[in-house]
Formats: C-alpha cells, sequence, structure tokens
C-alpha cells in the first residue's frame, strides 16, 4: 500500500493537539508533519475539524469467549469495540469455559479471537487457587500479565485467591517481570456489612452499596501495597471506585512501589444518588458510589492517583439481570460500554476543563503502557501502528440501542444525553469502522508480549 496522508485541524499526539496530517505507509505511522510537510503526489484525506485520537485501548475487557459466546464473543465484541474508538483490547481470563489459566486454555480462547476479530487483541493470563504452576508457561505463552480475585468472582470456572494463595503465586509472577491485576476487595469487610442486610429491601439500590463498602476496597488494597513492598512484583489495582484509597496510593507512588491504578467510565459518570431502586442494569463491583466520591475519582485523575480508564466492559443476557424483579442481590454485576466509552468519557471530561489529549492518555496510552504495548500502541507517533480514531469531539446526541453493537443491547447509558461521536476507526492503517457501518472482513491479530 502506498504512502497516504490523514489530515485535520486536531491531530491529538503525546506533545498535544495541533494541525497536522499523519503520513501512514502499510501498517505504520512513518511520520507526523504540517500540512505543509505533505508529499506531493500523494492520497490525502482532510477531516477537517474533526479530531483524529490515538486508537483507544482497553485493557480490561471480558469477551466470554469460549464457553458463554452467548453472552457475548469475539465477533459482537471487537464489533462494538471499533464502533467505540478502540483499537486493542486485552481480554480478562475469566467468564469463558476453561477460563486462561493454562497453556492450552490460552490455545483455545486464541482460536476464537483469530477467527472473529475486527481489531487487535491481546489475553490476560489468570491466577486462581491453584495454578501456580502454570504462570511461566503462560509467561513464555505470551500473555502480557496476569489477574486475580481477592474475593469471590461469582461465577463458575475462576476462583478466587487467599492471601496464602497469592503468596504462594507471586514470587512466580514478579519473575515473569509482568503485571498482576487485582480485584481489590476483600471478604471480610463484606461479610461483616451482609450482618445489617438481613431483612433489607435488595430492591434499593443503596442496600446493594451497603453490602459493598468502601472499607473491602482500602482493606485489600492495604494488603496488596504490604504485598507488593515484600515481593516486589507490578501491580495493577483494577476498577477502583472507592476515593477513601487515594492517601494510600499517593504514598505508595511517592515511596516508589511499582503501582498502577484504573477506573471505568460509569464511576465516572454515574452516581448512587441517581440509581432508581430496581435499576440493576447499574449493578457492578465495587458499586457506584456518591456524587462526592466520583468528584473526587475524577480529582484522582487530575492529580495522577488514578493512571488510565478501562471499561470493565462486562455483558451478559438481559435475563441475568434481573430487570422484572429488580434484584440487586441476584442480580448479575456488569456494565457493558465498550462502543460508548469514548462519548462518556468526553461528555464529563469536557464539564470538568479536560482536553481530548487528557483521555488519549488515559484511554490509550497508559493502557497500552500497563500491557507492555507502547511501543507500537496508544499514541500517534511515528513507528507505531497506524491506529487511529476519527471523532467529532462536539455534537450532541441521546444514546440509543442502535450504537451499541454488542450482543445484547442494554445498557444504563440508554437515553443519556452524551457529546461525541466516533465517525471512524482505523486498525494499522485500514479503516473498520465508517459512519455507522463495519468495512472488511475481521482481520484483528494478536499481541503478545
Amino acid at each position: 500500500m502506498s504512502l497516504r496522508a490523514f489530515r485535520s485541524n486536531r491531530v491529538v499526539t503525546p506533545e498535544g493537539e495541533r494541525p497536522a496530517a499523519i503520513l501512514v505507509e502499510n501498517e505504520t505511522i512513518r511520520g507526523v508533519v504540517s500540512s505543509g510537510g505533505i508529499p506531493a503526489n500523494i492520497s490525502v484525506k482532510d477531516f477537517g475539524e474533526l479530531a483524529i485520537l490515538p486508537g483507544l485501548v482497553d485493557s480490561h475487557v471480558h469477551v466470554n469467549e469460549p464457553g458463554r459466546t452467548e453472552w457475548e464473543g469475539f465477533a459482537t465484541a471487537t464489533r462494538a469495540a471499533a464502533a467505540g474508538g478502540y483499537t486493542l483490547i486485552v481480554d480478562m481470563p475469566l467468564n469463558c469455559l476453561p477460563a486462561t489459566t493454562t497453556v492450552a486454555a490460552l490455545g483455545k480462547k486464541r482460536d476464537c479471537a483469530r477467527a472473529a476479530s475486527k481489531v487487535d487483541w491481546a489475553l490476560w493470563g489468570g491466577v486462581e487457587s491453584n495454578n501456580q504452576e502454570h504462570v511461566a508457561a503462560l509467561a513464555k505463552a505470551g500473555v502480557p500479565g496476569f489477574k486475580c480475585f481477592l474475593v469471590d468472582p461469582g461465577i463458575d470456572g475462576f476462583t478466587m485467591v487467599s492471601e496464602q494463595e497469592l503468596r504462594a503465586a507471586l514470587p512466580h509472577v514478579a519473575k515473569t517481570g509482568l503485571p498482576l491485576l487485582v480485584h481489590a476487595e476483600l471478604s471480610g469487610p463484606i461479610e461483616g456489612a451482609a450482618y445489617g442486610l438481613a431483612n433489607a429491601d435488595w430492591r434499593r439500590y443503596e442496600t446493594y452499596l451497603r453490602s459493598r463498602p468502601d472499607e473491602a476496597e482500602l482493606a485489600a488494597i492495604e494488603l496488596l501495597l504490604t504485598l507488593c513492598r515484600e515481593y516486589q512484583f507490578r501491580l495493577h489495582i483494577v476498577h477502583l471506585a472507592t476515593s477513601k484509597a487515594f492517601d494510600l496510593l499517593r504514598a505508595a507512588k511517592s515511596e516508589g512501589l511499582p503501582i498502577t491504578v484504573e477506573t471505568c467510565p460509569h464511576y465516572l459518570f454515574f452516581s448512587s444518588e441517581r440509581i432508581p431502586n430496581g435499576a440493576t442494569l447499574y449493578k457492578c463491583a465495587p458499586p457506584i458510589r456518591t456524587q462526592e466520591n466520583r468528584e473526587r475519582l475524577w480529582q484522582g485523575l487530575r492529580e495522577g492517583v488514578i493512571d488510565l480508564v478501562a471499561t470493565d466492559h462486562s455483558p451478559c443476557p438481559p435475563e441475568m439481570k434481573k430487570l422484572g424483579e429488580g434484584n440487586f442481590r441476584t442480580a448479575w454485576g456488569g456494565i457493558a460500554s465498550l462502543s460508548v466509552a469514548l462519548p462518556v468519557m468526553r461528555t464529563e471530561a469536557k464539564r470538568r476543563g479536560f482536553s481530548l489529549g487528557d483521555i488519549a492518555r488515559w484511554m490509550a496510552e497508559e493502557p497500552a503502557r500497563l500491557a507492555g504495548f507502547e511501543k507500537r500502541k496508544g499514541k500517534i507517533k511515528a513507528g507505531h501502528d497506524a491506529d487511529f480514531v476519527v471523532f467529532d469531539p462536539e455534537t450532541e446526541f441521546v444514546l440509543g440501542a442502535d450504537r451499541l453493537h454488542y450482543r445484547h443491547c442494554v445498557s444504563p447509558y440508554l437515553g443519556e444525553k452524551l457529546t461525541g461521536i466516533v465517525k471512524e476507526t482505523y486498525v494499522r492503517g485500514q479503516c473498520v469502522f465508517s459512519e455507522g457501518k463495519f468495512l472488511g472482513e475481521p482481520s484483528g491479530k494478536e499481541y503478545r508480549f
């Protein structure tokens, strides 16, 4: 494929937002130049006032295939990703059957992804109660890191780890040099909260919020920081929901511990005060907390206490949400948002004075760094893959189901007024999504560490 140029008055690079042209040859960015620096006699696509952002990277996605493809699969998840401006997703090791805790299971998932993915992909390995001996083999097979739970994940096929089991696994994890992503809640505070909720009304969101207190996150993070000091492994806290952990995290980062932190769009958009009773579409774990807490999470992003934003895209069949009953105790916990995370973030970030460059850092550059792909993904920069999203950052719209694109089109965001529309998505120079339509055959490829 010959040299091409993609021009805009709003190209978002690590150096900032400016008028520029991206020079693309085959699958790679060859340079970012001024309009006057475009070579003569090459194809130029001019996007005018539309912004060009780096292709987004989502380091926290539950695709669920193989084994639970009726929940979601690579075909539908990566369509939603392309529509949302994502050019690389990293799939979590649980919710699929078998879980990605052995090399054999990794191979089965790879077969599914190769056949169906519209965007590029990578696969986290899993650490559970009895697979310590598989950690080194998974690393050798190319996983970029590992995921574990300190509390029951609530699904068959993947087990939590106790402190003793985690201690047994950590020397193996540390030896790989790869990050360990941790669902940071401990069961003690959750079990303690349950005593006061024996006769509670589980249609009330307040009941569910009380059942997963901030203290569960705080206790888990305190334990993890202790273990991080002891074993010197790369620690990543997934989906932080409580701002009460900031003092612990600030101190750990100042100390130089190898720790990174993510939060999710739903914690930055919704607040517990807005969630109606019985509205189980909002259920996730940890839970969406108060408006005051939400504003502090935004401040955590501003300060750098929180490093990145990932979706924790966690879909299920609608019946598992118990929409008729509205029972927060029995409903599945998870929010699907791959196709709408960028406008959700643009909506709230713009209100608080954040730039498109901030969004690109949180949703592209830092997730790529976490997964170890920062030399190829997450930036509009010479030598990187030609991954980018053409984005209208100013137009408002009301979200309808036609924009969701994943397997089951339910969402707590339906009916919300959002700002920003993904116009086109390019993966390694190929347009895979344009003006609401998907182009070409599945051509996503795996990235391995």
